[in-house]
């Protein structure tokens, strides 16, 4: 028992030894393999898309940012100038427009009461100044006159009784008292003077509405009018409209969403964005290049200048027409996450301009890259 014990142990051991022996061939194979898979060449893929090459001799690099072509500015934000609900939108991002084209209807339920309480009150004056100006009523004169005519009749009659009194009196003192006469005559001054009221009652019946009273209700009737031309103004603002004719790039209000003069509150950047952005129509694009200010010296003149760009992402080359230099050095706004890039990096904006005919979609915002150089 223990000799064949004895036996399987050495068995073990020339095994192991074996094993390690395979184990070494292996590796060495193994090593060779990887050298060689390690050793061949393979040829470098070609680029997805030729990258930016300056076409000039001598050239500025810069880049740049599709945007609208506008005579000055860049693309139209469109703000509400009240505040108020969107109610509906009228148009779709990418919709060709006309000036003067309904964009989008604000909530203006409380200014439209506003503005027929105004033209009810405008109606109301008209008429009372239509009316100071018909006086005098045909049916108020005849009134008056027939007034007038009876104070004529009671003094006559009083006058006579009057009359007779003095007579028997003159005639026979004791036929009559003193104090009957006194009376008779008191009646007749006071009907004598009833009848200059009715006499001078009549006559400013027959004059009209003073002078006076019309000037003032015109002025209050004018009054009126101009509010009423105001309120109907400001309703006017509850209704966006395009200024000019253009292509809607972005609507940021939705139905139901607020908006003021500070435009439409977006939750997600915590900032406020035009309630709707329109381009002009976009046969013609510009390129609005940022030059680095340690370049600006190097910029060839306006006239001299020209410009080749090149649109990310394709082989295409698009040769720029020169429109305008915005004289302004600022901070640049658009950064292209190369680390090596300054934050606080100033720039010179150059605008130029391309035929959109025969190209590929181009969009407003796309970065391109420019070389400017000189003709």
């Amino acid at each position: 028992m223990r000799n064949n014990f004895i036996n399987l142990l050495e068995a073990l051991r020339g095994l192991k030894k074996n094993l390690v022996f395979l184990l070494s061939a292996l590796g060495v194979v193994m090593a060779f393999i990887g050298a060689h898979l390690l050793n061949i060449e393979h040829p470098a893929q070609p680029p997805a898309f030729e990258p930016a090459i300056s076409p000039y001799q001598s050239a500025v690099y810069a880049t740049g940012m599709i945007e609208s072509s506008q005579g000055s500015g860049i693309n139209i934000s469109t703000y509400a100038e009240v505040a108020a609900v969107v109610s509906k939108v009228w148009v779709r991002e990418g919709d060709v427009v006309k000036a003067h084209q309904l964009l989008m209807t604000l909530d203006d339920s409380v200014q439209r009461e506003n503005v027929d309480q105004l033209s009810s009150q405008v109606q109301v004056a008209l008429g009372q100044l239509n009316e100071l100006k018909a006086q005098p009523r045909a049916e108020v004169l005849s009134v008056v006159n027939a007034q007038h005519v009876l104070a004529l009749s009671e003094l006559k009659n009083l006058q006579d009784q009057y009359d007779k009194r003095q007579n028997t009196y003159e005639m026979d003192a004791n036929a009559i008292t003193q104090d009957a006469l006194d009376n008779a005559m008191n009646l007749v001054l006071q009907a004598r003077a009833n009848e200059q009221v009715a006499l001078r009652q009549l006559n400013l019946t027959q004059s009209g509405a003073w002078s006076y009273d019309i000037r003032n209700q015109r002025h209050q009737y004018e009054a009126l009018q101009k509010s009423y031309a105001a309120a109907k103004a400001l309703d006017q603002k509850y209704f966006i409209k395009a200024k000019s004719d253009g292509v809607v790039l972005s609507i940021n209000t939705p139905v139901g969403g607020f908006v003021s003069s500070q435009g439409s509150y977006n939750p997600y950047t915590q900032g406020y964005e035009p309630v709707m952005v329109l381009s002009t129509q976009q046969s013609t694009l510009s390129v609005r290049c940022f030059v680095d200010e340690i370049l600006i010296s190097k910029l060839p003149l306006g006239s001299e200048m020209r410009a080749q760009m090149s649109l990310r992402g394709t082989n295409l080359k698009i040769p720029l027409k020169f429109q305008r230099i915005q004289p302004l050095v600022s901070t640049k706004i658009q950064l292209s996450n190369q680390r090596l890039e300054k934050v606080d990096l100033r720039v010179l904006p150059i605008l130029f301009t391309f035929e959109t005919q025969g190209l590929p979609s181009l969009y407003p915002g796309q970065m391109v890259d420019v070389y400017i150089g000189k003709q």
